[in-house]
């Protein structure tokens, strides 16, 4: 499975990196994007983001991947089989 985040969405208050930091990272410009170990899907860091940034859900990582979609306020975490 794989996870995305709509940055146009997101509210930045960093729910997901505290449930699922290896999944999730707030960069400089406050907003949450996703990652695959160390490469983050930022446009920021020379790769794609949002819905053409998808990062595959490391194994045992799903369930914090929902909880982070569940609880996001800005409703801005999809995930994609």
């Amino acid at each position: 499975m794989k996870v995305w985040i709509d940055q146009d969405l997101c509210t930045g208050d960093g729910l997901c990196e505290e449930i699922a930091p290896d999944v999730f990272t707030l960069l400089d410009d406050g907003l949450a994007y996703v990652r695959e170990k160390d490469k983050i899907y930022a446009t920021a860091k020379g790769n794609t983001q949002g819905a053409d940034g998808m990062a595959v859900i490391p194994d045992g990582q799903l369930d914090g991947v929902i909880e982070s979609a569940e609880e996001c306020p800005g409703e801005c975490i999809f995930i994609e089989p």
